[in-house]
């Protein structure tokens, strides 16, 4: 096409006005992927910090002092609710006391492991031993089974308050959750063996999680509506973790500024540029309508400058952006040498960054494209 010709041979007769152009698009675009790939990155590590290892929305009885029957065709149900369910575990927990010197407080928690490991990744967590598969076997946290001098095969004497009654209990387990209330407080068990204990069949709660964390309150609600509240009682983390909710809302709005403000001074960076170029190609402007191009032609060879310029710029941007997020996990870092933040890539966000960049070039060159379509030929001669 001979418009993209023209603005190709105007960029390249220019080389430093170009380079300096596209290096300044770049600049905008990795600031934008950096600054979006930290953030996302901040944001996906403080929820699976915060709820990736926990139930992201849980039914209990609407008694809170009470316990709900293990209905198979309940639970059934619930696992075919909704396509965003991923996993949905029984649990049952009940208050205890390690008999030692000194009476330690525990919540015997209770699982169904093959479904519960999906959720609080025991596998990972499990430092020491295994996890409980026979009756009165037991898993503790680390800092309970150091505070105890405990170790794997001991027996472990349990008072639960619910019966008035003492339980031997086999440690076969030491998991370490990095939160020291959990291991200081968790015994972990099958549901079978806290059954038996209790002489029970109901349990604790059933609870849920799913792919998308953010549809935890939508899903909440639709199960508040399709089950009889009289009986049981849905609560989300949402609805839980307010403060945190907040601060991430808080990130997300800061980045979204930043871009914002980034893309608005490319835009403007680029208009001006282009603009001042419609008047030193004037005279090339003139000759070439002399010769018969025509206003739209004219204005073509600008709109294809922004949009090469815009093109190239996204390039560079991504490609720096990217280089910067990973430099940033190399060179911050925890003191055991894992990345402060870990590095999240999310090929739509970097895809729509370069798009974006494009689009602000392009926008931006409309406004030296209307100017150069309003060049007169007459103008240009009388001016010299």
């Amino acid at each position: 096409m001979f418009a993209f010709s023209i603005a190709r041979r105007f960029l390249a007769h220019n080389k430093l006005q170009t380079i300096l152009i596209t290096l300044g698009i770049a600049i905008g675009v990795s600031v934008q992927v950096f600054i979006g790939s930290l953030i996302q990155g901040l944001q996906q590590d403080l929820i699976n910090t915060t709820i990736g290892s926990s139930s992201h929305v849980t039914i209990q009885a609407a008694n809170r002092n009470e316990r709900m029957p293990d209905d198979e065709a309940f639970f059934e149900m619930l696992q075919g609710f909704d396509d965003e369910i991923t996993v949905v575990s029984r649990t049952l927990q009940t208050p205890g006391n390690i008999q030692s010197d000194q009476s330690d407080p525990v919540v015997i928690r209770s699982f169904d492991f093959e479904a519960a490991n999906k959720i609080y990744d025991f596998d990972e967590n499990l430092i020491s031993g295994v996890l409980p598969e026979n009756d009165n076997e037991i898993t503790l946290g680390k800092d309970l089974v150091d505070a105890l001098e405990l170790s794997l095969g001991d027996n472990v004497e349990v008072f639960v308050n619910e019966t008035f009654d003492t339980t031997d209990f086999t440690l076969v387990g030491i998991f370490d959750f990095g939160s020291t209330q959990i291991n200081e407080s968790w015994l972990v068990t099958t549901i079978d063996t806290t059954k038996a204990i209790l002489d029970t069949e109901e349990i604790s709660a059933y609870e849920m999680q799913i792919s998308d964390v953010f549809y935890a309150d939508i899903l909440a609600s639709n199960l508040r509506g399709s089950i009889d509240e009289d009986t049981y009682r849905v609560s989300d983390w949402k609805s839980a973790n307010q403060d945190l909710l907040s601060g991430l809302n808080g990130q997300s709005v800061s980045s979204l500024m930043i871009q914002i403000f980034v893309i608005i001074s490319v835009v403007l960076g680029i208009a001006s540029v282009l603009a001042v170029s419609v008047l030193q190609k004037s005279k090339q402007l003139g000759i070439l309508k002399a010769m018969g191009i025509k206003d739209k032609q004219a204005s073509l060879i600008f709109l294809f400058q922004g949009l090469i310029l815009g093109f190239i710029g996204a390039i560079l941007g991504v490609l720096i952006g990217l280089g910067l997020s990973y430099s940033f996990t190399i060179f911050a870092v925890n003191p055991d040498g894992t990345p402060v933040v870990e590095l999240f890539i999310s090929p739509p966000f970097i895809v729509l960054s370069a798009f974006i960049a494009i689009a602000a070039a392009l926008v931006a060159s409309i406004i030296p494209a209307k100017r150069s379509a309003k060049l007169s030929v007459i103008e240009v001669i009388r001016n010299g």
